[in-house]
């Protein structure tokens, strides 16, 4: 995995976790990563990723019907 550092304003009062937990979270919703590779990015099972994508305003069902089948190959 790559790592990444990048600096964001002091007023935004994010935590590394919660920054984590929002890009995965749209890179899930952009469709950019699947449901698994979203939550490992976050740190968490699919299952609580899953859970939280409410928390964000993002669909679990806001994923490609094409993509279906490698994640039934990787879960």
């Amino acid at each position: 995995m790559k790592k990444l550092t990048i600096n964001i304003p002091d007023s935004l009062e994010l935590d590394e976790n919660d920054l984590t937990l929002l890009l995965a979270t749209q890179l899930y919703e952009k469709s950019k990563l699947s449901l698994g590779q979203a939550a490992e990015l976050a740190g968490m099972s699919k299952r609580v990723f899953a859970e939280l994508l409410g928390r964000f305003g993002v669909s679990l069902f806001n994923y490609p019907a094409k993509n279906l089948p490698s994640d039934f190959k990787n879960a």
